[in-house]
């Protein structure tokens, strides 16, 4: 059950995300978005959707085996703070080096998006006996689906609501938007440590 949580606390926060970035990509800078049209947002998930599926398939197993899941899951999401610190300040870039920037932002973020849920994904099937998956995979897409349909409304409700606070005292604009991506991913982060999770292979070489 704690692997399935924190499952769902991530998938919450991937959601909300998804759902942000072509937003606030597409708004006017005046709102502190990047004022690109759907054709080159597009463009860019193509870009990140490629590189996505050359990590998968040939250094994402690599990883896990050196690292492990949870190792895995703890790392991306700690890497993961401090890059969504950086959007904000991407937004006052432009021209070409803007394009670069953002793109190699979004491949990153979605490299170590996956890493977190492929690594928790493989944690909760290890974490029953063979016979327990069918019901274990089934509670957690059940629970993943509820906090899933949770994060658009949340992340599009937020990104509207911190728009027009652009010139508030504490996290104006846009910083408010990453700001509350971060303490949702920070609390993913903690939920990865013992005595909340732990691997159970590991458990049983100990005993």
């Amino acid at each position: 059950m704690s692997s399935i949580i924190v499952y769902c606390i991530f998938s919450l926060h991937d959601m909300a995300y998804s759902e942000i970035f072509p937003l606030w990509t597409e708004s006017p800078r005046k709102f502190g978005g990047l004022s690109y049209s759907t054709q080159s947002v597009g463009e860019i998930l193509t870009i990140t959707g490629c590189g996505l599926l050359v990590f998968q398939l040939f250094l994402y197993p690599f990883v896990e085996k050196m690292l492990g899941p949870i190792k895995i899951a703890r790392i991306s999401g700690v890497l993961s703070i401090p890059l969504l610190t950086s959007y904000p300040y991407i937004a006052m870039l432009s021209g070409v080096a803007l394009s670069v920037v953002l793109n190699c932002a979004s491949l990153l973020k979605n490299v170590l998006s996956t890493s977190i849920i492929t690594g928790l994904f493989i944690l909760q099937n290890n974490a029953v006996e063979q016979h327990q998956r069918g019901a274990a995979n089934g509670i957690a897409m059940t629970a993943m689906s509820l906090f899933k349909a949770v994060g658009p409304a949340a992340g599009g409700a937020v990104l509207s609501w911190a728009q027009k606070r652009q010139h508030a005292a504490f996290f104006p604009g846009v910083q408010l938007v990453f700001f509350i991506l971060n303490v949702i991913e920070a609390i993913g982060v903690l939920m990865t440590f013992k005595p909340f999770l732990a691997d159970r292979s590991q458990y049983e070489s100990l005993n």
